[in-house]
């Protein structure tokens, strides 16, 4: 069921850290197989947790859980069956969700006598506005896909009938993203995520340091000589993010 515990924290943690340092990788797929997600935390493991060891586990998961958020390229969850507590706080992390026709979703911690550790309160409000939010959060109610397309929860829905799988839809726009100047999506990603937590005046700013900062890349030489010469949508992109920009300066 993908239950998150310790072993499986740390192994994504890892994996986390070695996509963010990865030249060569442009888009990121987060899947749990056909049949679901993740179905949350390892319960029995957290029911034998006094008050200090819970606070260290979740606080694990935490960053965790930001260093996926906070991957530099574009990350797509493909989301099928259940996405429950911790799975759906993990999908949260992502830039897009494809979910299948019967994806299930929520966050049923209230249920337990307890509540979301791992971001449900923070990414969710952000994603879906704070009443929306403290519905789900405090009935502990799941939502089926359709519901959760109108709430904002995900961003497409795969029809069972689809000759597609959710993982071929999910992996088809991540290698849409890929195929963009990769330096241009890191500032679009860090705009819209930090520019969130701030006033607008800061957050323009913020846009305004990216904005400029994006011009000394070849992906923006090549995309601007593209549109004068060709028109637009013709500009082939293939510069790594942390490719030298023109003058031997490295880019953001």
């Amino acid at each position: 069921m993908n239950a998150f515990d310790s072993t499986q924290r740390d192994e994504l943690s890892a994996c986390a850290r070695e996509l963010a340092d990865a030249r060569e990788v442009r888009a990121v797929v987060l899947h749990g197989g056909e049949r679901l997600f993740a179905a949350g935390a390892d319960i029995k493991a957290l029911a034998a947790m006094g008050p200090e060891e819970a606070r260290v586990w979740n606080r694990a998961l935490q960053r965790t859980f930001d260093e996926v958020a906070r991957l530099p390229m574009p990350v797509v969850a493909a989301v099928t069956g259940y996405a429950l507590g911790g799975g759906m706080e993990l999908a949260l992390c992502a830039d897009y969700r494809v979910a299948a026709d019967d994806a299930v979703l929520g966050q049923p911690e209230v249920r337990l006598g307890i509540m979301p550790g791992s971001g449900g309160t923070q990414r969710l409000t952000r994603l879906i506005g704070p009443s929306r939010a403290k519905n789900l959060l405090m009935t502990g109610r799941r939502v089926g896909a359709d519901e959760a397309l109108r709430l904002g929860l995900v961003d497409e829905i795969v029809p069972k009938e689809s000759e597609h799988s959710v993982y071929e839809v999910a992996l088809a726009y991540a290698r849409r993203l890929a195929a963009g100047p990769a330096v241009a999506l890191e500032a679009i990603k860090e705009a819209v995520d930090h520019g969130g937590d701030v006033g607008v005046p800061a957050g323009l700013a913020l846009e305004r340091a990216l904005f400029a900062g994006v011009f000394g890349t070849p992906d923006a030489a090549a995309g601007m000589r593209s549109f004068v010469e060709h028109g637009p949508g013709r500009a082939r992109f293939g510069a790594a993010r942390d490719d030298p920009a023109p003058g031997g300066s490295p880019t953001s």
